[in-house]
């Protein structure tokens, strides 16, 4: 038995129920929890201002709408993966319109395999954007720790009369003497003279 280190919430937006039993055969609640189906656009946006999904497949045509215009809306600022599932002699036009926002299109009619082996694909994509995420998380916290030592660094400069060397050293021998973190020496520094 492989472990899987995450298991992907998928939004099932379709009004076939052909489809949907077809598709529920190839999501296990083993890779893919929870699994919601809903059956038009409307009921798709109430459901993901519910919940954050990491997988939405959308079955096109729907009632109250075609759906790649839904597709790029939740697509949109996330990692969240989409895939749009469209008539074969509908597929260039869709997919020209949708590919530059990085939504996966497949023609219908299409096999269970190729199905199966897109979701996989999305599954490799979701931990790599995933992985891009932390990394940017984390430089960004970095980044804000450095704002705020400079800061610290600049109050010392202007009320302690200190060099930039100076006050560097001054954080990071505080840092060390009173077994803190630099960020929260900086953080009392500004306190204190804020």
């Amino acid at each position: 038995m492989v472990f899987k280190e995450h298991v992907y919430s998928v939004l099932l937006v379709s009004a076939s129920e052909k489809f949907n039993t077809a598709i529920a055969s190839l999501i296990p609640e083993s890779d893919y929890w929870p699994v919601t189906i809903v059956s038009n656009v409307g009921s798709a946006r109430r459901k993901l201002l519910e919940s954050n999904y990491d997988f939405v497949l959308i079955n096109t045509p729907l009632p109250d709408d075609f759906g790649y215009r839904f597709a790029i809306h939740t697509i949109h600022d996330s990692t969240r993966q989409v895939l749009l599932f469209v008539k074969s002699e509908l597929y260039d036009n869709i997919f020209a319109k949708v590919r530059d926002y990085g939504i996966l299109t497949l023609s219908k009619p299409t096999s269970l395999q190729m199905i199966a082996q897109t979701l996989g694909l999305m599954q490799a994509t979701s931990e790599r954007l995933r992985g891009f995420a932390q990394k940017s998380e984390s430089l960004e916290e970095r980044m804000n720790e450095i704002r705020l030592i400079n800061h610290a660094k600049w109050l010392l400069i202007e009320y302690l009369k200190m060099t930039e060397t100076e006050a560097h050293h001054y954080i990071e021998k505080q840092a060390m003497d009173l077994r803190i973190s630099k960020r929260d020496v900086a953080s009392n520094i500004i306190k204190t003279y804020k």
